[in-house]
């Protein structure tokens, strides 16, 4: 039987996966799973704890009353449709990409950082990068930039997002239904909640922190 607890705020909505989900239901999960697959705004969303949270809330019927079974159909679609916006798009704008300036919303570490796990992993990345937060978003447009086979990214990437968005969604659902878990999943929202933030407030720092250096970089080379 659900708890009748509400959630405390913590931190931004965007980045509190109930809120997300109690607010948009469904429909928002795979809007925001389709933006964080391949759209350059997207990065910021936490994508597996979203999942992870969908899947706890499905298991107390919180929320979201669509079947599992229907929730692991769709969010991997919406993944994967993602990821092919995202090669498309780095198909189309090419190395242009590495020459965009930085604003509020884009960083260039955040495309080299992709393009080197890329250069890693090879075609194995469009698999990997999707456990990865940040990489997840940006690897398949550096795999459009590179002009990847695209047959062998769309194996990939069905692959990829499958194993994410089913794996993800499931392992909440059932860990959803372990008594302790169910009877403190007020608390353990409020973990994934401060999961979520912890990656996005390293960036930031890390942005922060290059951003000072530069100029004393500069100096120095002068």
């Amino acid at each position: 039987m659900s708890t009748s607890l509400a959630l405390p705020a913590v931190g931004p909505g965007f980045l509190n996966p109930e809120w997300l989900i109690s607010t948009f239901g469904l429909i928002g999960i795979l809007a925001i799973v389709f933006a964080e697959s391949g759209l350059l705004i997207g990065f910021f969303f936490p994508g597996d704890s979203l999942l992870f949270t969908a899947g706890l809330l499905v298991a107390d019927s919180r929320y979201l009353h669509q079947p599992l079974w229907l929730v692991c159909l769709l969010v991997p679609v919406a993944a994967i449709l993602g990821d092919q916006v995202g090669y498309l798009f780095g198909k189309r704008v090419g190395p242009s990409l590495f020459r965009r300036p930085n604003s509020r919303l884009f960083k260039q570490e955040n495309v080299h950082r992709a393009n080197d796990f890329f250069a890693r992993y090879g075609a194995r990345s469009i698999v990997l990068a999707r456990f990865v937060p940040i990489v997840r978003t940006f690897t398949p447009i550096i795999a459009g930039v590179s002009r990847m086979h695209y047959r062998t990214f769309l194996i990939y990437n069905v692959l990829g997002g499958a194993l994410w968005g089913i794996g993800v969604t499931v392992l909440g659902y059932f860990l959803g239904q372990i008594a302790f878990v169910k009877s403190n999943i007020e608390f353990i929202l409020i973990g994934i909640v401060v999961i979520s933030v912890v990656p996005i407030g390293i960036q930031l720092l890390r942005s922060r922190r290059h951003a000072a250096q530069t100029p004393d970089e500069a100096t120095i080379r002068h």
